[in-house]
């Protein structure tokens, strides 16, 4: 088993104020330390499949920078600062390598794209140095006309089992989703998207078409789209127990929701919700309808959900099986971030539900499990930090 150095810097606030700080949670006494710094408004970290030295963390304004045996190095593995359009919920969202990365160099990343507010799907690759990019190599794969300056999703994930990549969309805003994307099969906006990386069954000759796809063959349909009805995806995971695909969007006042995602199915966005709107009345009158999916877990008031993990490890053996989200606000509320733990018993319904770390009062953007079991967090803040959480 691999392990990342121990970095300890300064303070995050009051609470991590020059050592690490023991926070006590219902099942143990944790420790929370900061592993590093600096980081601007971090999103998103992950790891290609083996690589237990290094951590890609994903900045919203356009960098990805690589944490390497526990220091951040100072050059950029990817800079798409002048190609990504960065401010709000816009900028550079999502990473995801290659199933075969360590044989063929390959990563994607989704982006809002400068000036012109796209959201785009891009191939690069390492060739030489395999701690910095060719941002040259760039190619791109999608570009998704965006017709709002909100609900940008950035999620992207290889399946395990069939090495297609999985591409959550939000619905391009603003409100209630007025043009209907989410809806609109002949829209990409508001879904989750399936594409073949290697070309097989060509679309464009970049990516192509899964045969099996749920609207493959159907005039006026997408044929990359896997499922539709979404608002904002803001997680995106394969449950490691189930190999199912587990999906979390924000709602709009209230009805942030988790979903397991199927082919071909209908999570609801904007017919049904769990939410307000943000002057007050329902979105619908009734949360749930024959015909659509009905949330796997909705939080009411919303937490502004962001990242998601499922707990494999046995640093932490009460939580194996638990699956954790960040949330960036509680009820719209600044300075209320926090991290969430939700149980589950053997029919993944949900027994109850954990606020952690709410002394913080940080954005917390995703949430990862690490080669060494423990979990680590991202600080979505100017002067962002990843926090790494161990037993006491």
């Amino acid at each position: 088993m691999c392990t990342h150095h121990r970095v300890l810097f300064g303070a995050l606030g009051a609470f991590l104020a020059g050592s690490a700080a023991a926070v006590s949670v219902s099942s143990q006494t944790l420790t929370t330390e900061m592993v590093v710094n600096g980081l601007s408004n971090p999103v998103y970290a992950t790891s290609p499949r083996g690589d237990c030295s290094r951590l890609f963390i994903v900045e919203q304004p356009g960098r990805i920078r690589i944490l390497k045996d526990g220091t951040l190095l100072p050059m950029p593995f990817l800079d798409l600062g002048t190609t990504v359009l960065f401010g709000g919920e816009q900028g550079l969202l999502g990473l995801a390598f290659h199933p075969s990365y360590a044989t063929n160099g390959l990563f994607f990343v989704q982006y809002t794209r400068n000036p012109d507010m796209a959201t785009v799907v891009a191939r690069f690759q390492v060739t030489a140095n395999p701690d910095v990019a060719d941002a040259a190599s760039g190619v791109t794969l999608l570009a998704i006309p965006h017709p709002f300056d909100n609900h940008n999703s950035g999620m992207i994930a290889f399946g395990p089992n069939d090495g297609f990549l999985y591409i959550g969309t939000g619905d391009g805003g603003s409100g209630g989703d007025p043009f209907n994307n989410a809806q609109n099969l002949d829209v990409l906006l508001g879904k989750i998207l399936r594409i073949d990386v290697a070309g097989n069954n060509s679309a464009n000759g970049q990516y192509g078409i899964p045969p099996d796809n749920p609207f493959v063959g159907k005039l006026g349909y997408k044929p990359y789209i896997f499922s539709i009805g979404h608002r904002v995806p803001l997680g995106l995971a394969f449950n490691p127990y189930t190999n199912e695909l587990w999906e979390h969007e924000n709602g709009p006042n209230g009805g942030d929701e988790i979903n397991i995602i199927l082919p071909g199915r209908n999570y609801g966005w904007p017919l049904v919700s769990f939410g307000r709107d943000y002057p007050g009345p329902r979105i619908s009158e009734h949360p749930t309808r024959d015909g659509i999916e009905s949330p796997l877990v909705v939080w009411l008031p919303q937490i502004a959900v962001a990242g998601m993990a499922v707990y494999t490890g046995d640093r932490f053996p009460a939580w194996k099986g638990n699956v954790f989200v960040g949330s960036m606000r509680t009820g719209g509320i600044p300075g209320t971030g926090h991290l969430e733990r939700i149980v589950f018993n053997a029919k993944t319904e949900e027994l109850r539900r954990e606020s952690m770390l709410n002394e913080l009062k940080q954005r917390i953007r995703e949430v990862r499990q690490g080669p060494d079991e423990l979990l680590y967090l991202l600080t979505d803040e100017d002067d962002g930090a990843l926090l790494r959480i161990e037993p006491a």
